[in-house]
């Protein structure tokens, strides 16, 4: 039997990332984000902004039915959600009909509608940047 000497084995090519590599593509994935958000941010804003005007058009509705049925318009929001004929509610969902897309509380409301003539009641919010949004002409 013939005894060969045991050689040392190198190795050629590189089984696994440094460190370095790893932080360095951990880096730009976390600025990648970063910037992906902004944009993402902006535009789930301007979606809330879309649906207050959009909820603007349907309580305004609502107030004129209200307003055909019983001579007037509603004394509060509530009274959409509520009717107090014990019919069916001028708008559907409850709360969630008459509350601001940031969740801060009910749309206001101004029954007898000095921003649009008394032609029908106000009913606006307030986005967190401080900024009016209203059902009568140039509300927003």
């Amino acid at each position: 039997m013939v005894v060969r000497p045991v050689q040392a084995v190198r190795v050629t090519g590189r089984s696994a990332f440094t460190l370095l590599e790893v932080l360095i593509v951990v880096a730009i994935l976390v600025v990648l984000a970063g910037v992906s958000s902004v944009y993402v941010f902006r535009y789930l804003e301007q979606s809330k902004e879309d649906r207050v005007t959009s909820d603007l058009q349907t309580i305004t509705t609502a107030c004129q039915a209200y307003r055909i049925k019983f001579g007037d318009f509603p004394p509060s929001l509530e009274s959409l959600i509520q009717p107090p004929d014990g019919q069916l509610p001028y708008l559907e969902n409850g709360m969630d009909a008459i509350t601001d897309p940031w969740r801060r509380g009910a749309y206001q409301y101004a029954q007898q509608g000095p921003q649009n003539g008394g032609l029908k009641p106000d009913v606006w919010t307030i986005t967190p940047g401080g900024r009016t949004i209203g059902n009568w002409p140039g509300g927003h």
